[in-house]
């Protein structure tokens, strides 16, 4: 959630930040009128109030006096006292009436608020797509250049993952669409071997060697929660609502997309020891979404899926620009060094505006390489393509806002809010396609990657 005072002091950097962001900046005026009807309400409430307290300073004193004096003294206090006593009553009227009509008004704009992205970095660069996304570098293994076709890199044309998977009972994409629906999946034998596989990698590199803490979180949480990390209003169309209030519960719950909803809302409303600051998260969690209006060739396989599961990484830190900045890179110089040591070719991709989404301040996307991604070639195998794998946010403080994340600052002693980072580690199943396509051998075997087979009792291949 963006600052409503600076939103007062700079209306048009918002309008600007949604404008670049290719979103309705209505909202913005909307919610400056609403918010100018209740300025005048609120001041005109303190100011009462302020009145209502000097006025019960002053009746104590004016009784005391009273029960000394006499004669004409005593009329004038008698009358002074009569006008204090009547006062109070007026105020508290007033003050009613104040607050019915702020009452009115308060909640339309704070609902409001709620829907104004936070305008982008100004280094982040405009574009009016994801195609206007700038790529930043590529890495590549020596055995696997990405510039090359797969067939001049290993020496024979390749499979899809869905081809390599089924052939050597990895998955059951049958019996998963028979227990529930479209996009689902069974992964079966070496298949859940590889996920669990490359999930207990992702965590143990995250917490042993990198310092995070490993956290459990819920997956099923309430509205305040996703609200609160910016996954709703924006983004609620993907998640899937268990509805208990409608059976007779207290509220509704909901499926949540990543680990990060759980890891932020854990200090959620707390004021957080600023010596204890950066605190540095991770988990292993499984993750739901709608995927609604998604369609396509993504639909098929395992690129975009219902349900998955998710290693994230989460850095909630000191109100300080180059603080985030630095913990930025370092989320994704993580991920870069699990990926070279997984020996997959990826590319960091600055995203542009219009890609960053209503919360981001920044955001760099992790695309692997995949084989079967890509322009269909005449021979029926894929150009190959790089696919998004990992994404790593910078939010500044958007998300601790709207959670009440809060630091003390040791020096002014006032409360500041915290600034946010988060970034995929590795999300499963979909980090298997490159894996296995990219370790497919000539005779439909899959090898293992080295840093994996110390989870997998040493396998050396499947099939």
């Amino acid at each position: 959630m963006i600052d409503i005072k600076d939103l007062r002091e700079n209306p048009q950097k918002y309008r600007d930040g949604a404008a670049a962001k290719k979103m309705d900046a209505a909202a913005i005026d909307q919610l400056l009128e609403l918010d100018a009807t209740i300025k005048p309400l609120q001041q005109e409430r303190e100011n009462l109030t302020a009145e209502q307290n000097k006025l019960s300073k002053e009746i104590g004193p004016l009784q005391g006096k009273l029960k000394k004096a006499t004669g004409d003294e005593r009329v004038k206090l008698e009358a002074q006292l009569k006008t204090l006593l009547t006062r109070p009553n007026e105020i508290k009227q007033r003050i009613d009436e104040l607050g019915r009509q702020i009452a009115e008004v308060e909640p339309k704009r704070d609902e409001l608020l709620l829907f104004i992205p936070q305008p982008p970095d100004p280094d982040v660069p405009r574009g009016e797509s994801e195609r206007d996304n700038v790529e930043i570098r590529k890495w590549h293994s020596p055995w696997f250049d990405t510039t090359k076709s797969f067939e001049a890199n290993k020496g024979f044309k390749p499979k899809s993952h869905m081809e390599l998977m089924q052939a050597h009972g990895m998955v059951d994409f049958e019996r998963g669409v028979k227990l529930a629906g479209s996009r689902s999946y069974m992964l079966t034998g070496d298949g859940m071997r590889l996920h669990q596989a490359i999930l207990r990698f992702g965590f143990e590199f995250m917490t042993n060697e990198n310092g995070f803490t490993p956290m459990s979180v819920p997956v099923l949480v309430r509205t305040e929660a996703m609200i609160g990390t910016g996954f709703f209003p924006h983004g609620k169309e993907q998640a899937y609502e268990v509805a208990e209030s409608a059976r007779g519960g207290s509220h509704d719950l909901y499926l949540t997309g990543t680990g990060e909803v759980g890891l932020m809302g854990y200090h959620m409303n707390e004021i957080i020891d600023a010596d204890k600051l950066p605190l540095k998260y991770t988990t292993v969690s499984t993750c739901f979404r709608r995927e609604a209006g998604a369609a396509g060739k993504d639909t098929k396989g395992l690129f975009r899926i219902h349900q998955f599961d998710k290693v994230e990484q989460v850095v909630i830190c000191k109100a300080d620009e180059a603080e985030s900045r630095a913990w930025h890179q370092k989320m994704i110089s993580f991920v870069e060094t699990l990926l070279q040591r997984l020996e997959i070719p990826y590319r960091l991709l600055q995203c542009c505006t219009a890609d960053l989404g209503p919360k981001n301040v920044d955001m760099i996307d992790i695309e692997s390489w995949m084989p079967s991604r890509g322009e269909e070639l005449p021979d029926g195998t894929a150009s190959g393509a790089y696919s998004e794998t990992h994404s790593a946010s910078r939010l500044y403080d958007y998300q601790c806002r709207r959670l009440g994340i809060r630091y003390k600052d040791p020096v002014t002693k006032k409360n500041v809010i915290c600034h946010a980072l988060n970034n995929t580690v590795a999300a499963s199943p979909r980090i298997l396609i490159p894996i296995i396509e990219l370790y497919q051998n000539a005779d439909g075997s899959i090898t293992v990657p080295k840093v994996l087979r110390p989870y997998m009792n040493g396998q050396e291949k499947i099939g």
